[in-house]
């Protein structure tokens, strides 16, 4: 039976309500428990590098995490002033710098990593893996359809 357009709009309202409370309970449980002075931001990005293990410029990141050039720009700096990514020209065009992830910011990662990795694993435990990895296509596809 197909629903109406008023049934469809309920259920998009309700999908991403549930989407953005779980979003926002996931961050302040992840944040609430990252090393004193990490942001979830400062991880996200650490562990970005340390996963692509290439340089990356500012302006690559920012598209990557879906936000401003001045808000990267922000992250990268307090990332290193705290010794976590060095921050180089590029020699082929001054006008752009290259990141990368310092062996301080590794260690900073893999701490930061072993103190949430219990926290998810736990929501993973009591959700159940098989019902967890049937979600995810879901919701990459989600991700996708919003990128667009």
């Amino acid at each position: 039976m197909a629903q109406t357009p008023s049934e469809t709009d309920a259920l998009a309202v309700s999908l991403f309500s549930e989407i953005l409370m779980a979003d926002q309970l996931a961050r302040s449980r992840l944040s609430k428990a990252l090393p004193k002075g990490m942001e979830l931001s400062h991880f996200s990005v650490l562990n970005h590098l340390a996963h692509s293990g290439a340089e990356r410029t500012p302006a690559q990141l920012a598209k990557s995490f879906h936000v401003t050039r001045g808000a990267m720009t922000n992250t990268l700096t307090k990332l290193e002033a705290a010794g976590n990514v060095h921050i180089r020209p590029d020699w082929d065009d001054a006008r752009r710098k290259l990141v990368t992830i310092s062996r301080a910011g590794r260690l900073a990662r893999d701490t930061a990593l072993d103190s949430i990795a219990p926290i998810i694993s736990e929501v993973v435990k009591d959700l159940g893996v098989q019902r967890v990895k049937a979600a995810l296509p879901i919701l990459r596809e989600l991700r996708l359809k919003l990128e667009a």
